[in-house]
């Protein structure tokens, strides 16, 4: 097994006791997909951990850019390398069941990670969503090297949306420390979030009922439904 520390951790329990595991660090996606490639051309049996889905934000990503930029064959056959993707559950997924229904009309996803996305690229997709009407699950909101992104980003958002706009804040999801909040946009700049925490920022028509986060289809508009 090759992942993230804090993933291989999580899934030590339910790994064979002759498992090899290499763990590593943040910032070392590419040398840990390097090191799955090596180890599975020598015909090893490699399994990548991420956290939430493989392919949302994490390793199925670096593992396929390097096997292309190898020009490996990928394949069934012999001599070609096999790669599955097995799905799992990525944490707006996780973090919208906690907090009500948020994801029910069109959302995005948007990481406010500029490590490998440029800043200017990052503001221009978050206003371009608010203007579209899109609820926004920002991903990596915050970090120790990060301090100030999750301020601007409200900022940005709220050049199109209501200080009011519900948002909803999940943290751990399906963790030991799993938590949830809401706020608004208005004083989101100012909550607790770190890199495990995913933030859901409504669209105009979101709104709270009873302490759940909800994001209209538009059933009750279009069937008269009545209380």
């Amino acid at each position: 097994m090759v992942g993230y520390g804090l993933y291989v951790d999580q899934a030590r329990p339910f790994l064979p006791a002759n498992a090899i595991i290499q763990a590593s660090g943040m910032t070392k996606e590419l040398e840990r997909a390097g090191l799955a490639l090596d180890l599975a051309l020598q015909g090893q049996k490699v399994a990548v951990v991420s956290g939430g889905d493989a392919g949302v934000y994490a390793m199925a990503g670096a593992v396929f850019e390097l096997a292309a930029a190898r020009q490996l064959n990928l394949g069934q056959k012999i001599g070609q390398l096999s790669i599955q993707v097995i799905p799992g559950i990525p944490a707006l997924i996780a973090g919208a069941a906690l907090l009500g229904a948020p994801l029910t009309h069109d959302f995005c996803a948007i990481s406010l990670s500029d490590r490998l996305t440029p800043w200017p690229v990052i503001e221009k997709r978050l206003d371009l969503a608010s203007q579209a009407g899109l609820v926004v699950a920002l991903y990596n909101p915050k970090s120790h090297g990060r301090d100030w992104q999750l301020a601007k980003a409200a900022e940005i958002l709220g050049r199109n949306l209501a200080p009011r706009t519900p948002v909803g804040i999940a943290s751990r999801c399906g963790r030991e420390g799993q938590k949830t909040s809401l706020t608004d946009l208005g004083r989101l700049a100012l909550q607790e979030v770190d890199m495990q925490t995913l933030v859901i920022v409504g669209n105009a028509n979101t709104f709270v009922y009873q302490g759940y986060m909800i994001t209209p289809r538009g059933y009750a508009d279009k069937y008269a439904v009545k209380g």
